[in-house]
């Protein structure tokens, strides 16, 4: 078994233990082919054929009540070994089980006419299979959980074939695909399309040999005719990026000086890649209905099946479950808010100023220093004595001068230097009180790079991060497992990270790079390094962790903090209005304000936003979110937030700053040199009410009621891969809840989604 394998099925494996802990249901839609439980009380005439003999397999043949029929060996209540299961729809199974499950090597097919034979694993079809379509279809090549990956030849029913690499169902690596029309191509692929360096033929002779993008030509290449002559440059469909230069061959000095490259995406444009057949369900999704006693008795016994649950069949309590979010639902929440009502002698939801105009608005309590100073002690104390040891290392360490055009080898992942700290010391490293270990940089010189590009210096980098205050760590984990840990100025938050994460990075690092330096204004999150500490022992454990900029610091006291997804299933706060603090973050269903911008600012954020989007998409990453932070102007002595004035002439000024009673620290030269988009910026919110009846509307009613604030904000979590475990989550909540409102969706899906609603939530200041 691969790595890449390995690693794909003990992801499927967290993802079923979680949603097993959650959710004892949930083996009805994640892919383990699973049991109906029935009782005792339960019992109705089947027919069971077959002698056991106590702690041996033995032949059975079962006709079930609701017409499902197995025949084959059979131990400890479950198929194991030979058999064959039909289903009622007309599915079949023959081939090897173990303990109820679709295991080794075996044959489904469909009441289509569908089939697939080859290697299962866990009721998945995994490994070395051919699968033959309803329409014609025939792949034959490697799978991993149900999609192709790996490498496969598919022929399509229209002729077309495909011989290469797959990765989850598409098409991406180094493959040939060629048109029944005799024109093919060979070269990259990525996400099911050209992509990359390749050569096309055409069936006449003609060829384009070149770089391409979204399945067109895109960048250097060269096309060319079958009597030498040919035509070279930059290739673009945009007529204003395209230019090259036309080299005739000698038997052709006249015939082609007036051709145009634009002919080429004509032409192209009518070779479509075929999509194949979609399977209307797969064998994993396949429900077993079997029986065993509710005593705990090992003996088959003679019951119905009733309850049987197919894929896809909402049941009544699942559309009110909507608010429900790791374990912990609604109505939890929603009694304790009615508690809060009564305690405070007010109707229900009278009590939220979300949704009670009449209500002001107040600030939060001011919450001490987020986090918990890691002094000596601290269970991850010398685990920071060795993350400061190692910056303070690789960022002192001598280095070459740079420039910002960096060779595509400094992107490698291969990139990486491994050095060892022992306590006494050594040649490179200082001696130190902590526990020998080894410190490794990724990619040192992007990342030295990186920090020159964003005006770092390297002196105060090292002094926040490796000074002599101590870091502080968050007081629990975010919901992916990592921890974070503050620098003593707020200035840097340093992430550990999954391998899985690290993996993702490396391999947009040179987009990322790329995409950051091409826009100065960029919302994504700046990261500085990336580095991984192995610790002794026997285990060997490696803390991987990433160095980033905290969007949220500033000399400003951050009042409101805002994680907005677009999505509304689980985005509210576990706290109700009387518990949060200004450390408090809140979600898209707590958010009560638009967020108004002057003109300029605004028409730059909508365009940044634009080109940030285009960036995560074509990296394939979801689940990010803009985080945003709110300092009030304005607040009373009873915390009450100050509306501000509302003008009554056309011809007051619009210049919200300048007011009499502005803000010191704002009218400082000084900090309006700091005032960039993301950061320090002066704007306006308008409060907004929702209706009690509709709480999941994402943006409530406007007001008029304006509010003057300093707002800060930018694009988190980037790194998150559109990967297997997120493919489960999406398949097993859509059945659940309504799929528009999850945040587990395709990366495409996910970028219109938070664009939608992120234009909706921010408008021009008028």
């Amino acid at each position: 078994m691969s790595k890449e394998h390995s690693g794909v099925l003990r992801a499927w494996e967290s993802t079923m233990r979680k949603t097993q802990a959650a959710k004892k249901r949930a083996n009805n839609i994640f892919g383990i082919t699973s049991m109906a439980n029935v009782t005792n009380n339960d019992l109705e005439d089947d027919t069971d054929k077959g002698v056991s003999i106590s702690g041996e397999a033995y032949f059975a043949e079962k006709i079930l009540p609701n017409g499902d029929y197995y025949t084959g060996q059979w131990y400890d209540n479950f198929p194991d070994g030979q058999g064959k299961y039909l289903w009622t729809d007309g599915c079949m199974y023959l081939g090897e089980w173990h303990k109820g499950k679709t295991m080794g090597k075996g044959r489904f097919s469909w009441p289509s006419g569908a089939s697939y034979e080859g290697e299962f694993k866990t009721g998945y079809m995994d490994g070395t299979g051919t699968y033959i379509g309803s329409n014609g279809d025939n792949y034959k090549g490697k799978w991993v959980m149900n999609m192709k990956h790996g490498h496969g030849i598919l022929n399509y029913s229209n002729g077309d074939c495909y011989d290469g690499e797959w990765r989850r169902g598409l098409q991406e690596g180094h493959g040939k695909y060629q048109w029944q029309n005799k024109n093919y191509y060979i070269g990259e692929w990525k996400n099911g399309v050209i992509f990359g360096k390749g050569i096309f033929v055409w069936s006449n002779g003609n060829t384009y040999d070149g770089y391409w993008e979204d399945g067109m030509p895109k960048g250097n290449g060269t096309y060319q005719w079958p009597d030498g002559s040919f035509y070279v440059g930059n290739w673009s469909k945009d007529p204003d990026e395209q230019n090259g230069t036309y080299y005739p061959s000698e038997s052709s000095l006249a015939a082609n000086l007036e051709w145009d490259p634009t002919t080429v995406y004509n032409e192209l444009a009518g070779c479509k890649i075929c999509v194949g057949e979609r399977v209307s369900i797969m064998p994993s999704q396949k429900r077993l209905a079997t029986w065993y006693s509710s005593k705990g008795g090992d003996k088959p016994r003679r019951m119905s099946v009733d309850g049987r649950v197919s894929v896809g069949v909402e049941r009544p309590l699942d559309k009110m479950s909507l608010w429900e979010n790791d374990g912990n639902s609604n109505g939890l929440r929603q009694v304790r808010r009615d508690l809060d009502c009564e305690l405070l002698g007010i109707p229900h939801n009278d009590a939220n100023p979300k949704f009670n105009l009449g209500l002001p608005l107040k600030a939060p309590k001011l919450e001490k220093r987020q986090g918990e100073t890691i002094s000596k002690g601290h269970r991850n104390y010398e685990l920071m004595l060795n993350l400061q040891l190692g910056i303070r290392h690789s960022v002192g360490r001598p280095a070459p001068a740079t420039s910002f055009d960096l060779k595509a080898s400094a992107f490698d992942p291969k990139d990486k230097i491994w050095t060892r700290f022992p306590r006494e010391g050594s040649k490179y490293t200082p001696p130190h009180q902590s526990y020998e270990f080894k410190w490794k940089d990724y990619c040192p010189v992007v990342f030295r790079t990186l920090r020159k590009l964003f005006k770092v210096d390297p002196a105060d980098y090292m002094i926040s991060i490796c000074g002599d205050n101590a870091l502080r760590e968050l007081s629990s984990p975010g919901k992916s497992g990592s921890f974070f840990y503050l620098t003593d100025d707020d200035r840097y938050m340093i992430k550990t990270m999954k391998k899985s994460e690290v993996k993702m990075f490396l391999r947009m690092l040179s987009a990322y790079y790329n995409h950051v330096r091409s826009f100065e204004n960029t919302l994504v999150i700046k990261y500085y390094g990336l580095h991984c500490v192995k610790l002794p022992g026997t285990t060997q454990k490696k803390v991987r962790f990433i160095i980033m900029g905290n969007l949220l610091r500033s000399d400003y006291t951050i009042h409101r903090r805002f994680d907005l997804k677009g999505s509304s299933l689980g985005r509210i706060t576990e706290k109700n209005e009387f518990e949060t603090d200004n450390t408090t973050i809140l979600k898209d269903l707590d958010l009560n304000f638009i967020f108004k911008l002057q003109k300029a600012w605004y028409q730059e954020f909508c365009w940044q936003i634009e080109k940030d989007c285009e960036f995560l998409v074509q990296e394939r990453t979801m689940d990010y979110s803009l985080l945003v932070g709110l300092h009030f102007r304005e607040i009373s002595t009873n915390g009450e937030l100050i509306p501000c004035q509302r003008r009554n002439s056309e011809n007051e000024s619009t210049d919200h700053i300048s007011r009499p009673n502005a803000d010191q620290l704002l009218l400082d030269p000084k900090r309006w040199a700091s005032v960039k988009l993301g950061s320090n910026m002066p704007a306006r919110v308008e409060r907004t009410i929702r209706k009690p009846e509709l709480e999941l509307q994402l943006v409530g009613e406007q007001t008029g009621e304006c509010y003057e604030v300093i707002m800060f904000f930018g694009i988190i979590d980037i790194l998150q891969d559109y990967d297997i475990t997120k493919k489960l989550e999406h398949a097993y909540k859509s059945i659940h809840y309504d799929p528009t409102s999850i945040s587990a969706v395709d990366p495409k899906q996910y970028s219109k989604r938070f664009r939608d609603f992120i234009f909706k939530v921010f408008a021009e200041d008028t």
